[in-house]
Parts: structure tokens; C-alpha cells; sequence
């Protein structure tokens, strides 16, 4: 896990399903792409989406990186269907986070598609 979500305290943690698309799309990104990849969230000022190899973290760049919410914990192993969902652990780090939350998954998949090309 990212050193930088490992000693803050967790606001709220729940468990969350990836849809299978973004999660293939995720994996296949690490194939062929540098990580971390830094990526300006739109229409939210300070946001960033940090992708890594083994988790997403939203965090406010304003504020030294602070961060706001953060898929981690994949529970990809003995997944044997591309098809299927992946549970994983949706840590929220800030009361506000789950305006985030959907915006966030949205432009990841919009961000990694455009790499890949």
C-alpha cells in the first residue's frame, strides 16, 4: 500500500465493488504505463487522482497531498471471470468525499483509456 495513506486515520470504511471494465482497464494500465500517474480530477479544484499499483487515492494537492478518499485492498485473487466485479475496501478520509467518489471513477476510466491509445 502508498506510503501516503498508511498512518492517517480513516474518517470511514466501506466495502465497494469495482465495475469489472475499469478494473481490467486498471490492470492492463499497469502493463503499460509509469505509476504513479498524477492525474487532475476536473471540476474539482485541488483534486488529484493518484493511481498506483496497488490502490487510487483522491487527494487535496492544496494541502500537501492530503488525503480524501482511496480504493485500496483489491481482492482480486483467484478472480477467474473478466466479467465479474472486484471488491475492494473504499476508505474515506473526509467527511465530504463521497461527492468525490463517483466523479473520481468516472474520469480514471476516461484517463486510462486515453493512455492506452
Amino acid at each position: 500500500m502508498t506510503t501516503r495513506i498508511e498512518d492517517m486515520p480513516v474518517f470511514a470504511a466501506r466495502v465497494h465493488q469495482i465495475d469489472a471494465g475499469l478494473y481490467n482497464l486498471w490492470r492492463r494500465a499497469k502493463l503499460h504505463l509509469n505509476f504513479p500517474l498524477r492525474l487532475e480530477i476536473p471540476d474539482f479544484e485541488y483534486m488529484v487522482l493518484i493511481i498506483e499499483k496497488d490502490s487510487w487515492v483522491v487527494v487535496d494537492e492544496n494541502k500537501y497531498d492530503l488525503p480524501i478518499l482511496a480504493w485500496v485492498d483489491f481482492q482480486d485473487k483467484g478472480r477467474d471471470s473478466l466479467h465479474t466485479p472486484v471488491k475492494c475496501t473504499l476508505n474515506y478520509y473526509h467527511y465530504m468525499a463521497s461527492k468525490l467518489r463517483e466523479p473520481s471513477l468516472h474520469f480514471l476510466a476516461e484517463a486510462l483509456q486515453q493512455r492506452l491509445r
